[in-house]
């Protein structure tokens, strides 16, 4: 697809931002893109620009809520790069980020190739999943809730990070072990929210067959290795300093990321 002038310089602020972390002025660019597929061109335009290759995505607008958000009828993803992909007791600088919040969520990696032709239980064989925090951020200022969609898409659908704990093999699962899947968000040792995997199109795995679909529609791949956050399991929250723990049911355990101040 070709971009027009106003497009590619769209492109090349949001890899200066990238790069600066100095947020743009999110009304400078409503009506730039006006379309879901220039957005996941634009997208595409600003990881080509990125020394680090492509590691895995992360599906957002996978409730009924987030999508009435950015009116939109259906998911997005965003390309991640490696360095996106965290562990737990990872440490994360407020300074880093514009206006991160945070989500809990779950990631699957794959064993071998995804296909389009697998139905859920294919994909659960073929991946590890582990629990999530997320830290979804913008390079727009004031960008939460309100801002386009066609610019969240064009931001890599706001990514931050993704900060993951103990796999387990989908081998071993069953696809409603997903749905039934709680977790507790909490902060400094107080909760902050809870919420079940059905919140995610009903099962996280269906959030995963939308994305190998939606890459097979542009003519991408999901290869061994890649990874992929499938959307939280309750509304997010402002991402503040602290301790942020996640404690998740059926034998997931906890995820914990450490948040300190600008330094």
């Amino acid at each position: 697809m070709t971009l027009t002038l106003e497009q590619e310089k769209l492109v090349q602020h949001l890899f200066t931002a990238c790069q600066t972390n100095k947020p743009l002025d999110r009304d400078t660019y409503v009506g730039v893109v006006n379309d879901f597929d220039t957005a996941y061109a634009v997208q595409d335009a600003v990881m080509s620009l990125k020394e680090e290759p492509t590691a895995g995505y992360k599906v957002s607008l996978t409730s009924p809520k987030t999508q009435a958000m950015f009116d939109s009828n259906s998911p997005l993803y965003g390309a991640q790069i490696v360095s996106r992909f965290l562990k737990t007791e990872a440490a994360l600088s407020l300074g880093d980020y514009n206006e991160p919040l945070v989500e809990v969520e779950l990631q699957f990696t794959a064993k071998s190739a995804l296909t389009v032709d697998m139905d859920l239980e294919a994909l659960l064989v073929n991946t590890t999943v582990a629990p999530t925090l997320e830290v979804p951020d913008s390079r727009f200022e004031n960008w939460f809730p309100t801002l386009d969609k066609f610019l969240v898409l064009s931001d890599s659908a706001v990514d931050g990070a993704v900060v993951s704990g103990a796999e387990k093999d989908g081998a071993n699962l069953k696809v409603t072990d997903l749905v039934k899947i709680q977790a507790e968000l909490t902060h400094n040792g107080h909760q902050k929210g809870n919420g079940f995997g059905s919140e995610v199109l009903g099962n996280p795995l269906i959030a995963l067959q939308w994305l190998v679909r939606k890459l097979a529609e542009q003519g991408k791949k999901f290869p061994v290795g890649t990874r992929a956050s499938t959307g939280t399991f309750m509304l997010p929250f402002n991402l503040v300093a602290g301790e942020w723990r996640a404690t998740f049911s059926e034998g997931f355990g906890d995820v914990v990321m450490h948040v300190i101040e600008t330094k």
